[in-house]
Formats: structure tokens, C-alpha cells, sequence
């Protein structure tokens, strides 16, 4: 039997994931992210050889959110290495990625990069090069896809307008001493990262340094040593589905990253990367349909790494 080829997998894929619209709801924690039609769906490949696949709606831009977090963390990996790892821990947390209690029974420090302590935490270390860390994040994501990036202004008030629980993890990781900047400077640092605006095809050109050992097809450059590139997939894996992460990795097999604005980004070392887009999220902040979608991709071309 021939296999199928990406355009085909996509369009199968696309079918695969009708029923599961409805079954989540967008981030309405953030008004400016509640009003987001839910039916929204796209999604990318980008291959490590330079193929390039898109079905739905990957040229439009959505909230990168979470999925930032990955960008900040090898910023700040490339500039002081494992010194990152005093400050922060590389465990799954077991807890919503925005939990306090952990963070206060651990003493401040959090449990990981990618839930919003840890990525507090990394932001924080990127104030003490920048004033500006969300510029310095959309500036990078912007050069490993070669495209001019905007951060969504309205998106980030609306953010940091209703950022109570992240100022409680800053105030707290202040008092000992894992952050040293205001906490109010690093939650607003940090929500105008979030507020970056990505495609899906956009993201899948900025996260192909991870399935390709380190080296930027797109930039024509290494962004990151092999090592730190097997660290940070290594990290996706394990962490980067918050607390709803065994699921994942027993459903689609991939590291990857999640963001509250529907996005999920996978990475398929040495072949791919995937980004798949759809607002409507499950109790855990993560795409229903993405989720679906990438389950079904996996499964269609056997790219589990599991």
C-alpha cells in the first residue's frame, strides 16, 4: 500500500478531526482571546528538507501564549547555560500551570520553564540583559521564521489587566529570592511575550532548529548546540503539556508545546515540525482539536518517537 503523502495526510486529517468541534471553549479568562471563533482550524508541516504544507487557516495569525515560553528559555540557555537550573527545575508538575500551591510548598522555585512560574522565572533572568524581554522574544521567533512578528498590544492589556494569579506567583518567587526584578515589571514583561501573534506555518519555521539537530534551515544558521536541542525536546516532552502531558505523550508520542490560544506546536526530530491551531480548549488549556489533529497525524505516518 502506497503510502500517503503530507497534502493527503492533512486533508485526512482534516476530516478525522470534525467531531471533536464543540467539545472545548476558548480562553475566556482573557476577553480578548474569549471572542475567537471557535470553528478556526489550521495547520503546518515544515520538514527538515524544506517542504512546506498547509491546510486551513495556518496563515492566520494567532496568541502565541504559552508556546513562548519556549523561545525565552533558549534565550536564556544560549546566554548562561545550565546556571538556568538554579533558578528553575526541569520536573513535570502535576499541577495546572498556573498553581500555587506546589510553587509556596517548593520554596519559590518552580517546578519547570514552561508552567507560568518557570517561565516567570526565565523572564526574570532576561531582564537582567533587556528592558524589554518581549521584544527580545518576538525579535528571535521573528528571525527563525523570517518574518517581521507584531506583539498583539490589545491582547497583552487585556492579559495583564486580569493577571492576578501571575502577580501571586511573582510576588511569591519574589519574597524568595528566585526572581530579583519588580514582580509587576516581570508579569508585564511576560504577558506582552505571551501576546505575540504567530501563524501556524510561521511557527513551524521557528521551532525546525529542533528537529534539526540545532541548525535553522530557514535562518541558514545553528541556533542551538546538538546537546541544548535534545535538552529542550527532552524538556517539551515531559513538561510541555502542563499537566495533562502523560496523555498526551500516550496519545500522539511528539514533544511539544501548547499555548492557551489553541496552538500546538510538535516536533518530530530530524523529520519535521508540525503546528496545528484551533481555539476551543480542554479543562487543562490545551487544543481539543488540536490535540486530535496531532494524535491523527501521528498515527497516519507513524512519526511517534514513543
Amino acid at each position: 500500500m502506497k503510502a500517503l503523502s503530507i497534502p493527503d495526510v492533512l486533508a485526512e486529517v482534516a476530516v478525522l478531526v470534525r467531531p471533536h468541534f464543540g467539545k472545548g471553549r476558548p480562553a475566556d479568562y482573557i476577553p480578548e482571546l474569549a471572542d475567537v471563533p471557535g470553528g478556526k482550524f489550521g495547520m503546518a508541516v515544515r520538514t527538515v528538507a524544506g517542504e512546506e504544507h498547509v491546510i486551513g487557516d495556518a496563515d492566520e495569525p494567532f496568541s502565541a501564549q504559552s508556546i513562548t515560553k519556549v523561545f525565552s528559555l533558549g534565550l536564556a540557555l544560549n546566554r548562561m547555560g545550565d546556571e538556568v537550573w538554579t533558578r528553575v527545575g526541569k520536573e513535570p508538575s502535576g499541577t495546572p500551570f498556573n498553581h500555587l500551591a506546589l510553587l509556596e510548598a517548593e520554596r519559590g522555585v518552580p517546578r519547570n520553564p514552561f508552567i507560568n512560574a518557570g517561565a516567570l522565572a526565565v523572564t526574570d533572568m532576561l531582564l537582567d540583559w533587556t528592558a524589554d524581554p518581549a521584544a527580545l522574544v518576538r525579535d528571535f521567533a521573528g528571525f527563525l521564521s523570517d518574518q517581521a512578528l507584531v506583539i498583539d498590544e490589545a491582547v497583552a492589556a487585556s492579559e495583564l489587566a486580569h493577571a492576578h494569579q501571575n502577580r501571586a506567583i511573582a510576588n511569591l518567587m519574589r519574597g524568595h529570592g528566585t526572581i530579583t526584578h519588580d514582580p509587576l515589571d516581570v508579569v508585564a514583561a511576560y504577558c506582552r511575550q505571551c501576546a505575540l501573534s504567530m501563524s501556524c506555518r510561521q511557527m513551524s519555521r521557528a521551532f525546525l532548529p529542533l528537529a534539526a539537530g540545532g541548525f535553522s534551515p530557514v535562518a541558514q544558521e545553528t541556533i542551538f548546540p546538538d546537546r541544548l536541542t535534545r535538552r529542550l525536546n527532552a524538556l517539551l516532552m515531559t513538561c510541555g503539556i502542563y499537566d495533562s502531558v502523560g496523555s498526551f505523550a500516550y496519545r500522539v508520542g511528539l514533544p511539544a508545546k501548547s499555548g492557551v490560544g489553541g496552538g500546538i506546536v510538535a516536533v518530530v526530530p530530524g523529520k519535521a515540525v508540525v503546528t496545528v491551531w484551533s481555539p476551543e480548549l480542554d479543562r487543562f488549556g490545551t487544543s481539543v482539536v488540536g490535540t486530535a489533529a496531532l494524535e491523527a497525524f501521528a498515527q497516519l505516518t507513524s512519526c511517534s518517537v514513543l
